[in-house]
């Protein structure tokens, strides 16, 4: 069922509303789809030709302009048939068309990444106009003469120190708002005001929309979130609210102190025309789903869903949010607890995020509902450094990454065993790049708290991370970890290279051969490690896999390989 499932995202409507626009992904392919909103005809893939890669908009009722899987900016009809290309070089991703034919995106090469203007004819070269490391998800005024894009320094990341910049027709640009966590900049439909995320929180001109402790956008691991959109008449806002994990839909407005609750999940890819409310749902029993929603509560329509039938009957398990002490420090998590009948604690998956700037939440994740059906309890821990939770908390790993995620990870283990939550004889740590370099460093420095480790592309070698990963990530490490050459102790004190030789349990390792984020080379050194002291270790490198899997194949072979290895080594 995880396999054969597909996945729907990014709805969007086009100017009239009379279509609807979405992604559909399976098994490392990604095309638009475009069905009438009336229902009166099916669904169509339009992309056939090109594939979908990252993002497209609608130029008109009658076509859209889509990044292409091959990165090229193409005109695709909104019926399907051939495409017109429309840019050549570097990578290009969220395009927008302005009311006067003018294409803005995103163009980015091996040095580069810039905002760039492509007339919608194709007929000259990308105009370059921003002028920073990074510059994503361009959008315009109403009007076509204003351009708005969110960018950033390195070695900054996007949620460290980021800047909202706007263009008019002379060219000119002005700095709208420049702190941590910025993104999403759009316009009200009317063009009389300007949103935009700061913080993880929604802004409208120079003011939060609402004062309250939940976030309302996820960190900008890429470009394309929409987290929140305007109504149509301009005067209200609805956004994605994060409640420890679990997502909430809201509508609220600038001029208000409250908000509204319109739908519990997870709601992304938000776009409110005059026929409702269209984006993508989930939640922990609930895949993926394009819907409609009445903005007055009344009514909410599904229009597709990628999963194959019968999840729904196959008894699904919602988590619930817990807390537990680290040091002085509360630290939160999701505990989800198996729907199969015990008299003793269920064996205990612990399931650490990436990033390390990330959250676990309580979203579709099929793969964890996997193991809770065999009877697996599973602890996910948002360690200090998390999103989710405010500023303070997601910058507290800043030089202490590698030892503050770790600590509170080991500690997160022994208040689960102490409730009761899972047997202290049968956890398993699982976790998959930055949360490989976690759960390792838990099972070197607390070999007891563990019976066995499944690594997932894990970083091992901090030092090594930091002089070879890619451009986005280059300058990671250094808020992190620290600044090079004077946190040069720090980088080895911090990462599991020089403390392998200490881990007892067990260990699965799986890596992709073209893996630009956290070379293979890593997982090959710690296996060898492992082999010359005696740990029993198996590694597996997938094939044309990069940084996380595309294919339906490699998502067969990793769960039977981790199921086959559990049950060897842990029962």
């Amino acid at each position: 069922m995880i396999t054969r499932s597909q996945s729907v995202s990014d709805a969007r409507w086009s100017p009239s509303g009379a279509r609807i626009a979405w992604l559909l992904t399976g098994d490392g392919r990604s095309d638009v789809v475009v069905a009438p909103s009336d229902g009166s005809a099916p669904p169509a893939v339009v992309t056939a030709e090109c594939g979908a890669g990252d993002g497209y908009c609608w130029a008109s009722d009658e076509e859209l302009v889509v990044a292409s899987a091959e990165a090229k900016l193409t005109r695709v009809h909104a019926d399907g048939g051939v495409m017109a290309v429309l840019t050549h070089e570097g990578e290009a991703s969220a395009p927008a068309v302005s009311a006067r034919g003018e294409i803005a995106c995103t163009i980015e090469t091996d040095e580069t990444s810039d905002v760039a203007i492509v007339p919608l004819d194709g007929e000259q070269w990308p105009q370059r106009v921003s002028h920073a490391s990074w510059a994503w998800d361009p959008t315009w005024s109403p009007d076509g003469t204003e351009l708005v894009w969110h960018e950033w320094t390195a070695p900054d990341m996007p949620w460290d120190a980021s800047r909202i910049v706007a263009r008019d027709a002379d060219g000119k640009t002005r700095v709208v708002a420049d702190a941590p966590g910025c993104g999403q900049p759009r316009f009200s439909p009317d063009g009389a005001r300007l949103a935009y995320i700061r913080e993880h929180q929604l802004w409208v001109d120079a003011a939060p929309v609402l004062e309250e402790a939940f976030e309302h956008a996820e960190p900008t691991w890429g470009g394309s979130q929409r987290s929140y959109a305007w109504s149509p008449q301009s005067d209200e806002l609805a956004w994605c609210r994060n409640e420890d994990g679990f997502g909430r839909l809201v509508i609220g407005a600038p001029d208000r102190k409250s908000a509204r609750e319109l739908s519990k999940g997870w709601h992304r890819g938000i776009d409110w025309g005059a026929n409702g409310i269209v984006c993508t749902r989930s939640g922990a029993v609930t895949p993926p789903e394009i819907v409609v929603l009445a903005p007055n509560g009344s009514a909410r329509q599904q229009i597709a869903c990628g999963a194959v039938g019968g999840f729904e009957r196959t008894g699904l398990v919602e988590p619930k949010a817990v807390t537990w002490r680290s040091s002085s420090a509360n630290v939160h998590g999701l505990l989800w607890r198996p729907n199969v009948p015990r008299s003793t604690p269920p064996p205990l998956l612990v399931w650490v995020h990436g990033g390390p700037t990330s959250q676990a939440i309580a979203d579709w994740n099929a793969r964890l509902q996997y193991f809770l059906q065999q009877g697996w309890a599973v602890l996910q821990p948002n360690y200090r450094g998390s999103t989710g939770y405010g500023g303070d908390y997601r910058r507290a790993l800043e030089g202490r990454w590698g030892e503050r995620d770790a600590a509170d990870v080991a500690a997160g283990i022994r208040h689960a065993t102490k409730e009761g939550w899972g047997d202290a004889d049968a956890v398993v740590l699982i976790g998959g790049s930055a949360g490989g370099l976690t759960i390792l460093n838990v099972a070197a420095r607390h070999p007891d708290l563990v019976a066995a480790v499944v690594a997932l592309y894990p970083v091992t070698d901090l030092l090594a991370l930091d002089a070879t990963t890619y451009r986005f990530e280059s300058g990671y490490t250094s808020r992190l970890v620290g600044a090079l050459p004077e946190a040069r102790a720090t980088y080895i004190a911090n990462s599991t290279a020089p403390i392998a030789h200490h881990i007892k349990a067990p260990v699965l390792l799986m890596h992709g051969s073209k893996d630009d984020v956290v070379p293979p080379a890593q997982s090959a050194e710690l296996e060898a490690t492992l082999q010359r002291v005696g740990t029993p270790v198996e590694r597996h490198v997938y094939e044309g896999e990069s940084h996380g899997w595309r294919r339906a194949a490699t998502v067969t072979d990793e769960l039977d390989r981790i199921t086959s290895f559990l049950a060897r080594r842990v029962g």
